[in-house]
């Protein structure tokens, strides 16, 4: 039994639900009158649509499957929508047949009566197969530094939609990210969202690869003697432990609390880096002052 149906998306008649619309929405991209400016780029888009209209119903579909091109006198279905001319008698046409109106020859098949809707009006079909236009929205998002590093929700605006989005630990500055659906929407058809990643600076914080590096201030008495030193970190709170005889610029590891590696999903680490405050001469004590002056080695 033919199916014609299945041949205007270019599928085999035991195509599954995913496979009907994947093609339907390739095919509604390349024919959409609106950016295929061909003759029979309407005729065909209309097609498209009609043929999607009644596979992607389960009881449409269900009736095309039993009685074939059958339902179009024995045509195929280019053929017979050629046949109908203009697309309000075609409209009327499939409505019928899907509701119990009897064209084609077939009466009382029962199924939705919604019928089909937004067909084109001018006749004709076949035509050049061109470029299936671009749905798709490629543009970039800036987020904040914290986010690029812990992932979390972020915020966008696109296309006068404003929406929130997923974003991944460990993410850098030129990566790419896909939404799906969230780009230019013609004909039931929505292409996707290419954000290009940009991440913000932070005057705490330098990346280096994996790893995290913040300075922090080390007052004098805890650089000479030893000191545990309170830190806010992206994450929380840690007290560290500084030893004495401290230098300016020592660097202290703090294990797996850096950014994470996307690919080997394992954290780098945090590297403190001890920025050393001298009181003022003035601030101390007049006898430390001259303690110092005749104590401290010149060289």
């Amino acid at each position: 039994m033919a199916k014609s149906l299945y041949e205007t998306l270019g599928l085999s008649d035991s195509a599954s639900e995913s496979e009907i619309k994947k093609a339907y929405r390739k095919l509604a991209r390349q024919y959409h009158p609106d950016v295929n400016k061909e003759a029979s780029a309407e005729e065909k888009f209309k097609e498209i649509n009609a043929a999607y209209e009644v596979l992607s119903d389960k009881e449409k579909k269900a009736q095309y499957d039993m009685h074939g091109d059958n339902m179009f006198g024995g045509q195929n279905f280019h053929d017979f929508s050629r046949s109908q001319g203009g697309s309000a008698d075609l409209d009327e046409i499939l409505r019928q047949m899907f509701s119990g109106g009897g064209a084609g020859g077939f009466s009382g098949f029962g199924g939705s009566s919604s019928g089909f809707s937004g067909f084109g009006g001018a006749s004709g079909f076949g035509g050049q197969q061109r470029q299936q236009p671009n749905l798709d929205i490629e543009t970039s998002v800036t987020i904040p530094f914290s986010v690029s590093i812990l992932g979390g929700s972020h915020s966008v605006s696109v296309n006068g939609e404003r929406f929130d989005i997923k974003i991944p630990a460990g993410v850098k500055t030129g990566e790419k990210m896909r939404v799906k659906g969230k780009g230019h929407a013609q004909g039931g058809v929505a292409g996707d969202l290419f954000l290009k990643i940009i991440v913000a600076s932070n005057p705490d914080y330098v990346r280096e690869g994996d790893d995290l590096v913040k300075s922090f201030d080390v007052p004098l008495y805890a650089a000479l003697f030893g000191d545990k030193i309170a830190i806010d970190t992206l994450e929380k709170e840690i007290k560290l432990k500084v030893p004495k005889n401290t230098k300016n610029g020592q660097r202290f590891r703090v294990k797996g609390m850096g950014a994470m590696n996307r690919k080997t999903k394992t954290r780098g680490d945090l590297y403190l880096k001890a920025n050393i405050v001298l009181p003022t001469v003035d601030d101390l004590d007049d006898d430390l002052v001259e303690l110092m002056k005749e104590k401290l080695p010149k060289n």
